[in-house]
């Protein structure tokens, strides 16, 4: 396959971006008229028309969560990106809709960027309204994952003794609460048994949880989270507030914040050519059930890290910058009880380690977050997808956005291969 390197990379960005801004949906209600603004604190989760400025400035936004941003610097010697020098003819299609195209998607839905690499190279690289390659986009909750991958890491070290450990052994603060007595691994897989409702309506238990920790942190978080439905690790309950758990979890264990404890374990290993920013609270510790940004390309790269198992495929040489075996065991529904298997932890998906898993014999997985981000990935054919998005609802499956990002990789992963 021939390839278009650095040199040549930019100019076909910008022209790819300029081209698919003429098209892009909605642009009225998110306010392009307005240059796409940045929010404030108060709105810039719920209110529309500041929702592209907002997902791709969140780093920037004064006041957001009680603090500032946590860096991760860039690797010196990023990995390497190469471009197809031609698309390939990608064909999706959805009910009674055949053979559509990259361009039908991108024509259909709010993506603000849309990468597809294959063994290494960019297939595809569009962004629209407005945005491109140096913005830093909103993982919303990928960064799930990117915590889960975090809890790998000091397993590995010995900085946590057992995923089966109470999360109190390590994080003291939580002594006294429910997710205090739970397990390491029961917060992996967000299987406390508490009740936890997330509607992304400003008056579930997110909400309220959210107010208890922007005034005193997760651990004050935590308290108001009082009522346990089901014992420990019997069924899955998706619940944000354990992902933060898992930050006051790591930080007791390593001493450092997320941000310090990745930028040299994975942030630079895997060759990120821009730094990644991670939103924390006035404590300094960073709300990890969402709230990373980094480039689309950033995305990819770690999308390329998962495709090989936690290994760079350009520098063997670094090892495991993430152990294969608990990337394994994260992403493999095969490996955890049948609670957590596709189509019974939810009606699709199943639940690994803070990543959810695509049914079928073949192990595929998804990071996945709110308003239409995610990052696909299919080991087996070193194919990685990432979208980035600005939906209309925070629940993707509430627009035809969920079913149509669904049928389109399905038709990327079968292009050259079977489902």
């Amino acid at each position: 396959m021939r390839v278009v390197h650095s040199s040549l990379v930019v100019l076909l960005i910008g022209c790819l971006g300029l081209a698919s801004a003429v098209a892009a949906p909605d642009e009225a209600a998110l306010c392009k008229d307005q240059g796409y603004p940045v929010g404030t604190p108060r709105n810039w989760f719920f209110d529309e028309c500041v929702r592209v400025g907002s997902f791709t400035h969140h780093a920037e936004i004064p006041g957001l969560m009680g603090g500032r941003a946590n860096a991760m610097a860039p690797a010196a010697q990023p990995l390497a990106l190469p471009q197809a020098a031609q698309e390939p003819a990608y064909r999706w299609g959805i009910s009674h809709e055949s053979g559509l195209t990259i361009d039908d998607y991108m024509n259909r839905q709010r993506v603000m960027a849309l990468l597809v690499i294959k063994d290494g190279v960019i297939q595809v690289e569009r962004y629209q309204y407005g945005r491109n390659a140096g913005h830093r986009f909103l993982s919303n909750s990928m960064a799930k994952t990117i915590t889960a991958m975090a809890v790998g890491l000091a397993l590995r070290e010995g900085r946590i003794q057992s995923l089966d450990d109470r999360a109190d052994r390590y994080a003291p603060t939580l002594a006294g609460t429910l997710y205090g007595e739970t397990t390491v691994r029961h917060l992996l897989r967000m299987s406390s048994g508490a009740k936890f409702e997330e509607r992304y309506d400003g008056k579930d238990d997110l909400a309220r949880y959210g107010m208890a920790a922007y005034r005193g942190g997760a651990a004050e978080g935590a308290r108001v989270i009082t009522e346990r439905l089901h014992a420990q690790g019997e069924r899955f309950n998706y619940a944000s507030a354990e992902t933060d758990m898992l930050a006051l979890v790591l930080q007791g264990a390593t001493g450092e914040t997320l941000s310090s404890y990745l930028q040299t374990r994975l942030w630079q290993p895997m060759g990120a050519e821009t730094s990644g920013l991670w939103r924390a609270g006035a404590n300094g510790l960073e709300r990890a059930s969402g709230n990373f940004n980094a480039t689309a390309r950033d995305y990819a790269r770690l999308g390329v890290l998962l495709a090989n198992d936690g290994t760079r495929p350009d520098r063997p040489d670094l090892g495991e910058i993430l152990p294969r075996e608990y990337v394994l065991e994260a992403t493999d529904w095969k490996r955890h009880p049948s609670a957590f298997a596709p189509l019974r932890a939810t009606p699709y998906y199943g639940y690994g380690y803070q990543v959810w898993t695509f049914p079928g014999q073949q192990r595929r997985f998804a990071l996945l977050g709110v308003y239409g981000q995610a990052i696909f990935v299919d080991p087996a054919q070193k194919l990685v997808m990432v979208h980035l998005a600005a939906n209309a609802t925070a629940k993707a499956g509430q627009t035809s956005m969920g079913r149509e990002m669904g049928a389109l990789w399905y038709g990327l992963v079968t292009h050259q291969g079977r489902w």
